[in-house]
């Protein structure tokens, strides 16, 4: 058997789960085994960057598996007798259903694209995007949560053709800052040490690219000790003529931007899972804001220039995400890995397909066009390289010099993850307590106690400080 292929044909449940926990692929006994049966038919065993790339596109940062799984719901009716709903989908049968129920013509694209994209004016339309950076800003706050507003900003840039970025937004949730260090859990940085270096980390890359935080929230509670809630979002501007993309057969793959290293790898798995002491760091990217920065510039000049059908960022698993979402366009790609300029030598296929190295977009691009875009890259010093096209054969192939390293079935990668099942019932809301009873559960006396008591708390204490920055 080759190197670099993974025996799983023959494996029992145990040992299908060692592998996903050796690999941290992040990924339960019935995907392990619903894999393991989509090799068996294709007669040969997972190549090690196909098991990755299936992990990554199968992850809970990518599918959103336990909020699109299948939900059994136990409730009480009015009349006291217990009841039962199923959820198919829960997003897609709650805020995906009343989204398309209301129907508003103001909703350009939803639930569809990088980011949301709403009407502005009657040439204009205005991107939303907001995501999570938790787990990487619990490990090394300064750079998760730089990378984290660094993503979001790419996303607004990978929307439809590529909007603007104009503000960023964000939610931060900490531990107490005051918290006893005897209080803190084995391999857990201390909320101050967190706070202090999210709020950096966001400050410095925002500031960096000249894209303001206008508005946002700090909260403080005991649940976020272990795991601090870092919520980035960015707001950006486009033509209402740019809000779709579309890819051909035939269109090169161009990557563009920053070069390719080991940062980052495992991160949309990473994310996947619960944290606890013996986690590590190499999961979390490294953020440069001036070259995102000149990314920005140069992509916008492209655009207008109508010099490519279709961006997207590598976002959590890098080229291995962007090339194969952006492959549902045309139906295929191919990819020749060998030509992606790299940080250094040494990076295996697999790492190179998977990294999650910051500052990089792809594009598909009409061969006609490629001189003219390649110009503008060029004349700003970003780097952009061809590394393959897109196909309509339902295949993604990848491969390094003459060797065949991945090729996948389009329809398995995105179609095959096996739906979860949950179970949820309703608890009985807590009695409401009056004033007396509020007084007594704070411990105090007095409402005058009560106001001092808040007014002293960091949930309500100005937060200037932090904003101005």
């Amino acid at each position: 058997m080759p190197a670099n292929e993974i025996n799983i044909l023959n494996m029992r449940n145990e040992q299908l789960l060692d592998i996903s926990r050796k690999y941290l692929l992040s990924l339960d006994l019935d995907e392990m085994k619903v894999i393991r049966d989509y090799f068996r038919k294709e007669k040969r065993n997972p190549r090690n960057v196909e098991l990755e790339m299936i992990a990554q596109t199968w992850s809970e940062h990518c599918k959103h598996k336990t909020i699109t799984s299948k939900v059994e719901y136990r409730y009480k009716g009015r009349d006291g007798s217990s009841r039962k709903r199923i959820y198919r989908n829960l997003l897609k049968e709650t805020v995906f259903k009343v989204t398309k129920e209301l129907n508003r013509k103001w909703c350009v694209s939803v639930f569809k694209d990088n980011a949301g994209i709403v009407e502005f004016d009657r040439t204009r339309c205005i991107a939303f995007k907001v995501e999570t950076h938790n787990h990487p800003s619990a490990l090394e706050p300064y750079g998760g949560a730089g990378t984290g507003i660094g993503g979001v900003i790419r996303d607004i840039l990978g929307v439809g053709l590529g909007a603007k970025p104009v503000m960023n937004t964000d939610v931060f949730c900490f531990g107490p800052l005051d918290l006893p260090y005897e209080k803190i859990p084995d391999g857990v940085l201390h909320p101050k040490r967190v706070f202090s270096g999210v709020v950096c980390g966001v400050r410095d890359y925002g500031n960096r690219m000249g894209i303001p935080t206008a508005n946002g929230a700090i909260l403080f509670d005991e649940g976020y000790i272990y795991n601090p809630l870092v919520y980035c979002g960015t707001i950006g501007i486009l033509p209402r003529n740019k809000a779709f993309k579309s890819i051909k057969p035939g269109d090169l793959i161009l990557a563009v931007g920053g070069r390719t290293g080991r940062d980052g790898i495992h991160g949309a798995t990473f994310s996947s899972l619960s944290l606890d002491k013996d986690t590590g760091t190499g999961a979390v990217q490294i953020g440069n804001p001036i070259v995102e920065k000149k990314v920005l510039d140069t992509i916008l000049q492209a655009r207008d220039r109508n010099l490519y059908r279709a961006i997207t960022d590598c976002g959590a698993g890098g080229f291995s995400s962007a090339v194969g979402e952006l492959a549902l366009f045309s139906g295929g790609a191919r990819v020749h890995l060998e030509h992606a300029p790299l940080k250094y030598d040494g990076l295996l296929a697999w790492e190179i397909w998977l990294s999650e190295s910051q500052e990089r977009m792809v594009l598909a691009v009409p061969p006609e066009k490629k001189e003219a875009l390649l110009k503008i890259f060029q004349d700003e010093d970003v780097e952009a390289t061809v590394l393959g096209e897109f196909t309509d054969t339902g295949r993604l192939q990848v491969l390094y010099g003459d060797d065949v390293i991945c090729d996948l079935d389009m329809d398995f990668l995105h179609e095959g993850l096996p739906k979860r099942v949950k179970k949820a019932v309703s608890l009985k809301r807590p009695e409401r307590t009056g004033l007396t009873g509020l007084l007594k559960i704070n411990g105090l006396d007095s409402i005058e106690g009560m106001l001092k008591k808040k007014l002293s708390d960091l949930n309500t204490a100005s937060k200037e400080w932090v904003i101005r920055q």
